[in-house]
């Protein structure tokens, strides 16, 4: 090792970007900044920084998302890297991205370093339209929202946008949401039995029928 010569190589930054999706007047939401610096300044983004030189990826994303929305214990899942040549203006950056769902109770944001603004963008609406996105951030978005689809299909991921308690319409909803489609009940609530037991309450002050509450049971944990 006394010989190695680190200059011989060329130099690369690591940057993680986090999405972070909610679900608000039933339609999935992701929180996107306001770029206050250069480039795409005043531009919508993923909230994000450059990985420290003693930092791992993982202490970079809960900084990143503390730094530019305020928003803390929130639990992340490396979801990409991203490492087209010309991504970024600026120099050679690869980008891992992280993903966390969060429920609208939770979010509790606000713009923070770097940032003219924190907001929830309707995720459908934004990869439908033609609307700019600083970075290759659109790309990293579309990948985000098919992974989330595919991945409600085969785990218990749709539990992380509901309360510890939830009724099964809600939580059919919440399905529905992250999957794109109508989803039969009958089928839904077999498909679900084996995850949830009953709790002891029900829903109140409402004129139709009362809707059990349920729980994710204790031994099914929330399966990424």
């Amino acid at each position: 090792m006394a010989e190695y010569d680190s200059s011989m190589y060329e130099k690369m930054s690591v940057a993680v970007d986090l999405l972070v999706f909610t679900i608000e007047e039933d339609r999935l939401k992701l929180l996107m900044i306001e770029r206050s610096e250069d480039p795409f300044a005043k531009m919508p983004a993923l909230p994000g920084v450059f990985v420290g030189i003693n930092e791992t990826l993982d202490d970079a994303a809960v900084r990143g998302i503390y730094e530019e929305t305020g928003l803390t214990d929130l639990y992340f899942e490396q979801l990409y890297s991203f490492g087209e040549v010309n991504r970024d203006p600026r120099m050679r950056i690869i980008s891992v991205a992280y993903m966390a769902l969060v429920p609208i109770e939770k979010m509790n944001y606000h713009a923070g370093l770097r940032t003219l603004n924190a907001s929830l963008v309707d995720v459908e609406e934004l990869l439908a339209s033609n609307r700019k996105v600083a970075f290759d951030h659109r790309k990293i978005i579309a990948y985000a929202r098919q992974r989330l689809a595919n991945k409600v299909e085969y785990t218990q991921i749709a539990f992380h946008l509901v309360d510890e308690e939830f009724t099964l319409p809600r939580l059919q909803k919440v399905y529905e949401i992250l999957l794109g489609k109508s989803l039969y009940k009958a089928n839904f609530r077999k498909k679900i039995a084996p995850m949830i037991e009953e709790t002891e309450y029900v829903t109140a002050g409402e004129a139709h029928r009362p809707s059990r509450f349920y729980r994710l049971k204790e031994q099914s944990g929330c399966s990424e």
